[in-house]
């Protein structure tokens, strides 16, 4: 997802806008840039890359001037080049995008046809000629913006510069996140509230459809029908100060470490440990008459949800349809009026599940939300906001936000239980008490780190790497090969072990390592008998079980993890912790970029 920074200051904002795209940069780029007016002139640098890229060309050749605009881009239309790069400069304008504008294919033909030039592959640069041809015509900004926005069809989020008006930047958002934020004397543009956290705690989120004009005295919001409104200026709560790594490694590495306290904080919100219940913020939502729950999901978020769906339907015995949200809408899924549509998404801004939930409100939907950004659209739409705790996660591999989610996702299962009548009192407290036993779990499992470093060096060599889980253990093995492919590269893929003599098991060699996710329980011994499989076969197995678990199946293993023995309940988020470790020492080993995975980006926000 593209990061978006712009101030209209009262003293030079070059560096400051570099700071802010600093404080973008978790989620994820390709290459980056910033434009400012100086003196009635554009100005930019721009650089393929990284951050510091982009800082030795402000060190070589400085940008002056109070009012600019700045942009991380993640490449969709061309290639990461600096030519692509944004800002872009069309004459007398220049402007960042996030999204991608559906129809920029005949708008494009339709300037060439005029005579206009293009100097990028980019979408982007499309509207920056629309809105150029407006002014050079003798349009005012305003009226140019106003004319040229509705011609536009797809996702967007949109800054603009106006070389002969230095006091003003326009921004405009449809589809992809964009916020306003209120200074003294200079006021801000970003795609969040952490992009303008060290200038401001005053904020506006623009509605879809809505478009800002920024000047340093102040803030005009106008909606898509061109009429003057107001938003609600809120405090942002986002932290200003930078996110630092401590004394770990990479992000990703601190925010393994940090989930048993962010899963304590989370679970505080949903547990009343000395009644022995579960509280969610369920208002008018009339849990009781839910017959049926829909699941929307993108990546680990859809993890998350295929294990809500197992405690789902384990606990509260409702039937759980679940869906990839790029496919929910396109297989037109049949929704009765009334049915809860749960959506998971770490960000709140995930454009295909955005355009999920917009979907299943039309179809009369109960919406309810899962999100780490209480202020995201999403949140802002929900009918039940269910905020986890996790706090800003910075590596692009989600890590905290996922076991987050996961509590809250238990503690929605339980209440959704009570409220069918499934919970008699002790099993709902019998319940708390298995969700309060988790973080100190998830430390235990943290205290194998230093196993896990030291058989990393086993996996690394492999091209492909199966996992393997039965229950709730099957999405966790779908989530630890997805946590080894986004960094460490390695193709990786999860199973559920009873289907690996359905076609999988012909992958089987001994240069293939397979994971095994398996605690000791019920579906223990059928787990083995698979993994038996594997090894008649000369795969080569490392087991991740409890220390009864090893003891009963670890002999002959290439390796062995052991976890503390835990509740099934509580499993998924102690397994968590040992195939992020894994994916993490396989990926440092390999000297991959663990915190900006190439290609990757934090969160997706066009479809």
């Amino acid at each position: 997802m593209c990061g978006i920074v712009g101030i209209v200051g009262n003293r030079d904002v070059a560096q400051r806008l570099y700071d802010g795209l600093k404080r973008l940069e978790y989620r994820g780029y390709d290459s980056a840039g910033i434009c400012t007016i100086d003196h009635g002139k554009l100005e930019r640098r721009r650089a393929e890359g990284k951050l510091d890229n982009l800082a030795r060309e402000l060190a070589q050749d400085p940008l002056h001037g109070t009012t600019g605009i700045a942009h991380t881009r993640w490449a969709t239309h061309g290639a990461p080049t600096v030519s692509n790069a944004h800002p872009h400069i069309v004459g007398p304008i220049s402007l960042v995008h996030n999204g991608i504008i559906e129809n920029f294919k005949p708008l494009r033909d339709e300037l060439i046809a005029e005579g206009r030039k293009f100097e990028s592959e980019t979408d982007t640069e499309v509207v920056g000629h629309l809105i150029a041809r407006e002014v050079e015509g003798g349009a005012a900004p305003q009226d140019a913006v106003a004319k040229v926005l509705p011609r536009l069809i797809g996702a967007f989020a949109i800054a603009i510069l106006f070389r002969d008006h230095p006091d003003l930047i326009i921004g405009a958002r449809m589809g992809a996140p964009l916020t306003v934020g209120y200074g003294e004397d200079e006021n801000y543009l970003g795609s969040d509230a952490l992009a303008v956290a060290p200038w401001t705690q005053k904020i506006a989120y623009l509605d879809e459809g809505d478009w800002a004009v920024i000047r340093r005295d102040r803030i005009e919001i106008f909606d898509r029908e061109n009429r003057l409104v107001e938003r609600e200026i809120v405090e942002s709560g986002a932290s200003s100060a930078p996110v630092e790594k401590g004394n770990y490694r990479h992000y990703m590495q601190k925010e393994i470490f940090e989930q048993p306290i962010v899963v304590a904080q989370t679970l505080q919100s949903y547990v009343r440990p000395f009644e022995g219940e579960v509280a969610l913020p369920v208002g008018d939502l009339d849990l009781s008459s839910v017959n049926r729950v829909t699941i929307v999901a993108c990546g680990t978020s859809f993890y998350a949800g295929l294990i809500a769906k197992y405690w789902i339907e384990h606990f509260a015995r409702v039937p759980v349809d679940i869906d990839v949200a790029s496919e929910f809408r396109y297989r037109e899924p049949v929704l009765e009026a009334g049915g809860l549509a749960l959506f998971i998404s770490q960000s709140g801004e995930t454009a295909d599940t955005l355009a999920a939930l917009r979907h299943a409100r039309a179809e009369q939907q109960r919406i309810a939300v899962v999100v780490n950004v209480p202020t995201s659209s999403m949140a802002r739409e929900a009918d039940l906001l269910l905020p986890t705790h996790a706090g800003p996660e910075i590596g692009v591999a989600s890590t905290k936000a996922f076991t987050c989610q996961l509590a809250v996702l238990a503690a929605l299962a339980a209440n959704l239980a009570r409220a069918k009548g499934r919970l008699t009192p002790d099993d709902e407290a019998a319940i708390v008490g298995h969700l309060q036993e988790a973080p100190a779990a998830m430390n235990a499992a943290l205290d194998h780190d230093d196993e896990i470093a030291s058989m990393a060096h086993l996996v690394v060599p492999a091209r492909d790497v199966l996992y393997l889980g039965r229950g709730p253990e099957y999405p966790m093995a779908l989530e630890g090969a997805l946590k080894l492919k986004e960094i460490s590269y390695i193709h990786a893929e999860g199973y559920a072990a009873g289907e690996m003599k359905h076609g999988p098991i012909a992958l089987i060699d001994d240069n293939v390592p397979v994971i095994v996710l398996a605690p000791s329980g019920p579906l223990f011994e059928k787990t083995v008998s698979n993994m038996q499989e594997v090894r008649a076969r000369g795969g080569k197995i490392v087991l991740i079980s409890d220390a009864k678990g090893i003891a009963e199946a670890g002999e002959g293993c290439m390796a062995t993890i052991e976890m503390p023995q835990v509740h099934p309940l509580i499993a998924p988020l102690v397994y968590a912790v040992p195939v992020q470790l894994l994916a993490y020492h396989v990926a440092v080993l390999k000297g991959t970029d663990v915190d900006q995975p190439r290609n990757l980006a934090k969160s997706v926000t066009v479809e």
